[in-house]
Order: C-alpha cells, then sequence, then structure tokens
C-alpha cells in the first residue's frame, strides 16, 4: 500500500476519506487508487523528477493523483482552472510536464491547449469524470489496467505551485523537499504534516470550499490528510451550501479568505440561524488583508475558533494569531512561529529595530529555502542572502515581538485571496492596437478586498469611450483566466514615471485610497 495512507487504510479501510460533488471514497479504495496511479505512471514511462500537471477542480481525482505523485517522485503542478489554453501551454511547457490530469470540466481549454506545441512534451493525459477522447485516455479505464499491488521502491514527489510574478508570466516555487539533491523517502512528508497540523484538530474532517490549486488550500487539506483526516468538498463555493455540508459531515476544521466571511455573513438570518456548526473547532484564514469588521463579524458568529496566519507559496507559514490575541490587537498578524526568523531591512539593506518600519524578510528553518523554475534571476531577487526571502511586504515587529504589515511594496493585487500580478495583464492591453501606454493597479473592493483596474493612454486618433472600456475588458479575457481582466478602466494623458522611465503607481492608486485607514 502507499506509505502515505496505508496505516489508516489498515485500521480504517471503510472510513470515508474524500467527499465531492460527485461521491464518496474510503480510505481502501482512496489506498489502492493511489497504488494503481503509482503502476500506472511507472508503466508507461514516467520517472522521479519529471512533472504531472493536475487541471481538475476540487474532486476525489485531484487528491488521489497528487498523492499518486508524492509515493513516485513526480513533482505535481497544481494547475489554476480559470486558465485558457495560452496559459495552460505555457506553463506546461515551463514545468516541462509530461503527464496531465484533467478534470471533465475542463476537458475543452486542456485538450486546446494539448494542440499548441508547447505540449509537445504531454506524453499521456487522462480524464476523469468523461470519457476517452481524441486527446485524453479515460482515468477509470486507466486505473482498471494497472496492478493494485504497493508499488516497490516508494520516493518522495512534491507540488510546484506556479506563482505570478512581477515581470509577466507565473513562475514555479520549487520547496526544499523537491530540490533536494537526494532521493527522500515519502516518509518525510509525514514528518512535515505532524509540525503543520499542530494548529488543526487530527484526526478529524476538513471542510474544502476554496481552489485546491491555492497553496494555502491545500496545505491546509492534503497536509492533514496525511495525519487521518477525511476531505469533504465542494467545486465551488456556496456559502448556504457550506453551512449544510459542516453540520451534514460534522467538519472540524476549514480554511477560509475574507471574501467567503463576508459571503457567509450576508446570508439571510434563517439560513444562519438554521447552522448548528458545533463540530466546527479551528477556521483557519489567510491570504489577503480581512477587513476589522468581518472579522469581527465572523468570530461573533462562530466564536473565537478563528485563527489568523500570515506567510507564502515560497516560504510556508510565517505567523499565526488566534481570535483572543486578535481581539486584543486588531490587525497584527500575530507572532512568528518559533523556527521563523523575521528580519527588517531598510532600503539600504541595514536591519531596523523594533517598531520601525521597512522590508520584510524570513528565515524560516522547517520550510527551507526555495527557488523559482527557470529563474535563477527572480529567485536571487527574493532572497536577502541564503536563505533569507521576502515576500515583498512592509511592516514592523513590536516590542512584545508581534508582526504587524503596513504595505505591500512589489506591484501585486490581491483580490477575493488570490495573488494578482498587474505586469501579466499590462503585458497583454499594451498589445491592444488602441493602447499606447498602460498601468494596471488595485482599488479597495468591499467584498473582494481590491479590484483591478486599467489606466490606459490611447493611440492617436482613438477616441477613449465606453466601447473601447468594454472592447478593452474582452481582449483581455480573450487572452487571460476571466480574473485577471480589469473590472474598470479610466483614461489618462500620460503616465506618472521616474526619471528612469518606470510606472510611478502611488500617484495612480493614492485617489483611490485615500480616507482609508488600510493600504493594501
Amino acid at each position: 500500500m502507499a506509505i502515505l495512507s496505508r496505516d489508516i487504510a489498515a485500521d480504517r479501510g471503510t472510513d470515508v476519506a474524500l467527499v465531492d460533488d460527485e461521491g464518496t471514497r474510503t480510505w481502501a479504495e482512496f489506498d489502492e487508487r493511489v497504488n494503481r496511479l503509482v503502476n500506472g505512471f511507472r508503466e508507461v514511462g514516467l520517472t522521479a523528477g519529471q512533472t504531472v500537471a493536475i487541471i481538475a477542480g476540487n474532486r476525489r481525482e485531484w487528491y488521489e493523483a497528487s498523492f499518486a505523485c508524492s509515493h513516485a517522485g513526480l513533482i505535481f503542478v497544481p494547475v489554476n482552472w480559470h486558465w485558457v489554453a495560452d496559459e495552460i501551454a505555457y506553463v506546461v511547457e515551463d514545468a516541462e510536464v509530461v503527464c496531465v490530469v484533467a478534470g471533465h470540466r475542463y476537458a475543452e481549454e486542456v485538450a486546446a491547449a494539448l494542440e499548441d506545441q508547447r505540449c509537445a512534451g504531454v506524453r499521456l493525459a487522462l480524464l476523469a469524470g468523461g470519457g476517452a477522447t481524441d486527446h485524453f485516455e479515460n482515468l477509470e479505464e486507466f486505473l482498471s489496467a494497472q496492478s493494485p499491488a504497493e508499488p516497490d521502491n516508494q520516493v518522495l514527489g512534491g507540488p510546484m505551485f506556479y506563482t505570478s510574478g512581477t515581470t509577466g508570466r507565473p513562475k514555479g516555487v520549487k520547496g526544499a523537499l523537491i530540490t533536494s539533491a537526494e532521493a527522500l523517502p515519502p516518509e518525510v512528508m509525514q514528518l512535515v504534516s505532524a509540525g503543520f497540523n499542530q494548529v488543526v484538530p487530527v484526526p478529524g474532517t476538513t471542510a474544502l470550499c476554496g481552489p485546491i490549486y491555492h497553496s494555502g488550500q491545500w496545505a491546509f487539506s492534503w497536509l492533514p490528510m496525511v495525519e487521518g483526516s477525511s476531505v469533504v468538498m465542494q467545486h465551488k463555493f456556496d456559502p448556504a451550501g457550506l453551512l449544510e455540508m459542516i453540520d451534514q459531515h460534522q467538519a472540524t476544521n476549514i480554511h477560509l479568505v475574507p471574501t467567503q466571511f463576508k459571503r457567509l455573513l450576508d446570508l439571510p438570518d434563517e439560513i444562519r440561524n438554521n447552522y448548528d456548526g458545533g463540530s466546527m473547532e479551528v477556521v483557519i484564514h489567510g491570504a489577503a488583508p480581512c477587513p476589522p469588521t468581518v472579522k469581527r463579524g465572523m468570530i461573533d458568529w462562530w466564536g473565537p475558533k478563528v485563527i489568523e496566519y500570515y506567510g507564502a507559496t515560497e516560504g510556508g507559514i510565517i505567523s499565526y494569531i488566534d481570535s483572543n490575541e486578535w481581539l486584543g490587537r486588531g490587525g497584527s498578524v500575530g507572532r512568528p512561529q518559533p523556527d521563523v526568523e523575521v528580519i527588517v531591512v531598510d532600503d539600504d539593506g541595514r536591519r531596523l529595530g523594533v517598531g520601525e518600519e521597512g522590508n520584510l524578510y524570513f528565515r524560516n528553518a522547517t520550510s527551507g529555502s526555495f527557488e523559482y523554475h527557470n529563474a535563477p534571476e527572480k529567485t536571487a531577487e527574493a532572497h536577502l542572502e541564503p536563505g533569507v526571502f521576502t515576500s515583498g511586504d512592509v511592516g514592523f515587529l513590536d516590542e512584545e515581538g508581534y508582526l504587524w504589515l503596513s504595505d505591500r511594496k512589489i506591484d501585486m493585487v490581491i483580490s477575493g485571496g488570490v495573488n494578482i500580478y498587474p505586469a501579466e495583464i499590462e503585458g497583454v492591453l499594451a498589445g491592444h492596437p488602441s493602447v499606447a501606454d498602460v498601468a494596471v493597479i488595485g482599488i479597495p473592493n468591499e467584498e473582494y478586498g481590491e479590484e483591478l483596474k486599467a489606466v490606459v493612454v490611447v493611440q492617436p486618433g482613438v477616441t477613449p469611450d465606453q466601447a473601447l472600456v468594454g472592447e478593452l475588458i474582452r481582449f483581455c479575457r480573450e487572452h487571460l483566466a476571466g480574473y485577471k481582466a480589469p473590472r474598470s478602466v479610466d483614461f489618462t494623458d500620460a503616465l506618472p514615471r521616474t526619471e528612469s522611465g518606470k510606472i510611478r503607481k502611488g500617484p495612480l492608486r493614492e485617489p483611490h485610497w485615500e480616507g482609508l485607514e488600510r493600504r493594501i
């Protein structure tokens, strides 16, 4: 049996391991299917160190594929399923993907990507929830042809999350576990999970309602599963349905983002009053700043079980703060974890003292160092020194050791808990024949935290009207995932620039944030 699931399958084989919108999987079934996938991957010639892309939605097969990779020494890339074919093809080529596991909802877009020459290296494409097509083998038929026997020589594999960059295309983040010079056994992941899961009840039941391709959603569901937690999931967030799911399956922990908090709080009283929630022990939130009124509303409703974390795909969890601590000092993201060192420096790299605001850098002894795939220059830019990295945020440590964030230095927008880098959008808009110059910024949004606005200088002779606004937004949607399209477009005669020619986004953002307590 697969090392990470065999003991659980032996002890609790008939217990439910996974529940999605379409059915359930017991631990024994899960373990056998992971074995079959490992054996199948090896049968078609996949070897340790190669890459598998998973574009499958919140479904049982996503966990099965990722667990199989983790026993076969394969790197798995959780692909954002909102991406269009061009974006998928880019990642397939950049990550050197040799196998794709797709969910039926995304078959058309993935098939279009597979037609692209950049996907020529893909030798196996499996479709979950659908039949075989010209581009895919049916996953169930593929599994049925494989041996259920425990694979020999199991080797640890792990995730490579793609995070958008300040200079265009997303880059893969390779953690220490998959950049190790030596082959590691899967048991290493049990050690990682044991430490991580100190914050969540294990064994328990994880409720998943955010996209599993997000590193936070992955960490707070996949790692508890290694320790024996089951996972019940929604493919698409439905606040009323989530409350029913929690009560029905007696979920004990959940990861939410502020936008989901807001949608839960906006439910009618009759729906909120029908929610029992007695099983819920820990509510974890992060990924974006949360408006204090929204967070207080959740604590008032669900009780002091809300834990906020601050972290990054690149460096794991930096700090936690529980409800009582937060109520006493609202705004802090908590004390750093014992194995994390926070270093505050000015623009010249000089270390700053207590209460002094500066650029935040971190050394995480647990997660180790990381690198950006195929981007050594970007890896170097993110590090102050080996093992000391930045998330691009600005902040300070107070006299009691609590970390406070005050601004975001890198050019990033967080909308609904999703990191969006304007450079990629600007690159697309700059290719429109009516655009002479463009900047994309984040402006306040009550529900999502921030939303995207494009500020455009049009070409001579072009009329900057509402028809052009609609055309530019549609143009973005044709070339990028929908969530990257600006919600609004402003026109201007010229963009403010530095003497070196770089766009100064501060003057563009400031009028929209004036009078607000927050800058991010």
